[in-house]
């Protein structure tokens, strides 16, 4: 593998972002942007009805964010000219054929014009929409690559999965790709347009039975959870992500491609700078749970390892990625995280918020600080369902009892445990299957790009992305957490 710099490799390029205005994208328009103002065009493809649209949501959802004042701090006044010149906003949709770009003249543009395409739009919601998932996730992977195919000069292709399209598989897990049908159970049949045909039947059986738009979305997120279990996939996001590789892999022909599988995302590292985060990540569910004093227990191995990368260091990843594989047909697979070079336990983790929190407590709606203790991790689901009913659930009944005989007396506690139940229970749900997680990501792969690019004068101090170097007590504690409380929680 052969790279010059990355950053002349940047320069009078034209680069395709789908999904424009999702947090990984944020960051690389700004790093490109920043590093690169030469780059020739970024054509930005984002969910709107129209160009108006389009800049409306750019404006309030990209460059407003806090994300981008070291980019106003360097160009001033000249920022805006500068997006004006370098950013075309393009309204579309990738569930949909040519990305649905109406504008045929804007779509013979981008055709004639574009060097890479960095497809970065997806749903990662766990129990999204079956249909929606699938539009997005599957079916936008096939028509990303369909349109890749017919631009004139496009040199490489990067398609951002998730490591956790290997579903509960535990041990060293490779950077393999997955061929068409594969499942993760052993169970045939797997085919896209058999799933898309369940979901069309189904959504005319709700719409002739008159079912209501809430009782549509219910039905086709618990048919979502359904397929994917139904093939060895814990949930609807990692199936349809899993089935989106498989199509990009099977459509490739000559086309260099490039799939990054990043684990769980966090913060900003390093850049433009610490702590940038956006949107309640899973363990940031978690963190802010225990921190407003409403997660008291938990459930999982804490000697377990959970893989983190920071943002800063995938989108980087990308970068580097793109530069090495202009050109090169073949597909090649890379996952970006740290549990093999640089473990992060859950015990740990449990430890950063206690000193965290002790340090700098939650104020909560009376404006008093939430005080916080040791977390108990319990070890199975057993001892869970133990825990839950000596702890809690008894002691909901005889509040309920009490409630009832004295006109609602402890409406107000009665309420305020119900929820935090609730919420934990939730929570144990929607992560069970990796609360126990065994596997760790080999990133050979990874590690040779990174060996290239450090060999080869690719800048590695601007494009870094070996996790390696991160002290997590230092990350989390003086980093994560409070970028978190910052930027999401507020």
């Amino acid at each position: 593998m052969e790279m010059g710099s990355v950053i002349q490799f940047l320069e009078n390029k034209t680069i395709l972002v789908t999904g424009a205005t999702g947090f990984l994208a944020k960051i690389f328009l700004e790093k490109i942007l920043r590093v690169q103002p030469n780059v020739k065009k970024l054509f930005l493809l984002l969910r709107a009805s129209d160009a108006k649209a389009a800049a409306h949501r750019f404006h309030n959802e990209v460059v407003g964010k806090d994300l981008f004042r070291v980019l106003k701090e360097k160009c001033g006044p000249d920022l805006n000219a500068l997006v004006s010149e370098k950013v075309t906003l393009i309204p579309g949709d990738i569930s949909h054929d040519d990305l649905g770009v109406k504008d045929p003249d804007l779509r013979q543009q981008m055709l004639d014009q574009i060097d890479a395409i960095i497809n970065l739009a997806a749903t990662t919601k766990f129990d999204e929409r079956y249909d929606v998932a699938l539009g997005i996730n599957t079916l936008g992977a096939k028509h990303v690559i369909n349109f890749a195919k017919n631009c004139g000069k496009v040199q490489v292709l990067v398609h951002v999965s998730t490591a956790y399209v290997c579903g509960e598989k535990g041990g060293l897990i490779q950077e393999a790709p997955y061929q068409m049908g594969d499942t993760l159970n052993g169970v045939a049949g797997l085919n896209i347009d058999t799933e898309r045909k369940v979901v069309e039947e189904k959504l005319s059986e709700l719409r002739a039975d008159r079912a209501t738009e809430e009782a549509i979305t219910l039905a086709m997120k618990d048919l979502g959870i359904q397929r994917a279990t139904r093939y060895g996939w814990p949930n609807t996001y990692v199936f349809t992500k899993a089935m989106g590789e498989m199509l990009v892999g099977q459509l490739k022909e000559n086309l260099p491609l490039v799939i990054l599988r990043p684990t769980i995302i966090t913060s900003t590292f390093k850049e433009p700078f610490p702590g940038w985060v956006e949107g309640l990540r899973t363990i940031d569910s978690l963190a802010v749970g225990y921190g407003k004093g409403k997660l008291t227990c938990f459930l999982g191995d804490e000697k377990g390892v959970i893989d983190v990368i920071p943002a800063d260091m995938v989108v980087n990843s990308i970068i580097v990625a793109m530069a090495a594989h202009v050109n090169q047909p073949g597909e090649v697979i890379y996952q970006m995280g740290s549990s093999v070079r640089n473990p992060l336990q859950y015990c740990h983790l449990k430890d950063y918020g206690l000193q965290y929190f002790t340090k700098h407590p939650w104020i909560n709606k009376d404006g008093k600080p939430v005080k916080v203790g040791p977390i108990k991790v319990l070890g199975s689901m057993a001892s869970f369902h133990r825990y839950m009913a000596v702890r809690y659930l008894l002691w909901l009944k005889g509040l309920e009892l009490a409630n009832a005989a004295f006109c609602k007396y402890f409406q107000g506690t009665y309420m305020d445990l119900n929820r935090k139940i609730k919420f934990v229970m939730r929570l144990i749900e929607l992560y069970r299957p990796y609360l126990f997680f065994k596997g760790v990501f080999d990133d050979m792969n990874t590690e040779k790009l990174r060996m290239a690019a450090r060999e080869s004068g690719a800048e590695s101090d601007v494009f870094y992305f070996d996790p390696k170097c991160i002290d997590w007590a230092d990350y989390f504690t003086n980093i994560h957490i409070p970028g978190v409380v910052k930027y999401v929680v507020k």
